[in-house]
């Protein structure tokens, strides 16, 4: 299991990694992080264009059981899952991606 989880954090993408980051940093300052911020801020990124391709990045993490996906008031917010973390730890440690800012972490003291 520990060589598919490998394989499978290996194909992910630098728009997966940026969630899964963005997410991280929401939880360490105790703020909901939801499917809309996630598609502002790729999209302030020029990674998508589109609502439906952020979706897609999401479903994929949440499938992986990187992330859980639960509805409060309307909004479908992430959460890191033990896996998600994990998975973050070997990305950083490969330097895998490089870290870009969420706009909407920002304006969050």
């Amino acid at each position: 299991m520990d060589d598919l989880f490998h394989k499978q954090i290996n194909r992910l993408k630098h728009h997966h990694f940026l969630i899964l980051y963005w997410v991280t940093m929401a939880e360490s300052k105790n703020v909901r992080y939801n499917i809309t911020n996630a598609f502002d801020d790729l999209k302030s990124h020029n990674i998508t264009r589109t609502k439906q391709n952020a979706v897609a990045y999401v479903e994929s993490l949440s499938t992986l059981c990187l992330v859980n996906l639960i509805e409060e008031r309307n909004r479908k917010n992430l959460y890191l899952t033990n896996y998600g973390g994990k998975a973050m730890e070997i990305m950083v440690k490969k330097k895998s991606y490089t870290v870009k800012p969420s706009f909407f972490l920002e304006n969050i003291s």
